[in-house]
């Protein structure tokens, strides 16, 4: 039997990889289709994203949002509060593969580490100081204090962080490459789910005594 070249199999590869290279290209999100599609946020049919509200029942008005405009309230545990405008307050944006978030700070206020699956992040401070960081799946954690004008950029689905570290107030924009970044909270995803990830679980993984485990999840009971 002729056994094939080397040259032959590597010809082939390129072949393979070639042919193959259209089919990845469909692996990302698909360009529109049509000039807008705003969110039928009623619709009971459930498809990846929403369907599209009937073009005559489209005004002006959906293109518009100005739940930014306004002021979070800080007055929880973590003296911050984030305003989203995603698809689910901004339904111009189904389709479209962008959002925004408004993060206000209370002084000494916190946006817990959290990740976004959906999404790679971009901020601007806009207002006070804060403490922005990250950590990369290497377990390398990368930070540095910003103030107004200053952005930053955290890659997608890292755990992150922004902190006030200034005198006063502090006001961040922030905004993504999805119309639903989605948002995974620590300190909510392992402390306060339903049902509760067992005891034993957290435990092991902090190697802490089974009481700091319900001391911290009392915290986070409503």
């Amino acid at each position: 039997m002729k056994i094939p070249s080397t040259s032959h199999v590597h010809m082939l590869s390129y072949l393979v990889v070639l042919l193959l290279l259209p089919l990845l290209s469909f692996a990302a999100d698909p360009d529109s289709l049509q000039d807008f599609c705003v969110a039928d946020l009623s619709a009971s049919i459930s498809v990846n994203g929403f369907p599209c509200k009937p073009a005559s029942e489209v005004t002006s008005d959906d293109f518009f949002f100005d739940g930014l405009t306004k002021v979070g309230d800080t007055s929880n545990i973590f003296g911050s509060n984030v305003t989203g405008g995603n698809v689910l307050t901004f339904p111009a944006l189904n389709t479209l593969g962008i959002s925004m978030n408004r993060v206000d700070f209370a002084p000494g206020g916190v946006n817990p580490p959290h990740s976004h699956p959906r999404a790679t992040e971009s901020g601007v401070i806009i207002e006070g100081k804060l403490l922005v960081g990250f950590v990369t799946t290497g377990n390398v954690y990368h930070s540095k204090v910003l103030t107004a004008g200053q952005m930053f950029v955290i890659p997608k689905g890292l755990v992150h962080f922004q902190k006030n570290v200034g005198v006063g107030k502090a006001l961040t924009i922030a905004a993504f490459n999805s119309q639903l970044p989605g948002a995974v909270v620590l300190p909510f995803t392992l402390f306060a789910s339903t049902p509760s990830i067992p005891d034993d679980v957290l435990t092991r993984a902090f190697q802490v005594e089974e009481k700091v485990v319900q001391s911290i999840r009392s915290k986070f009971s409503s």
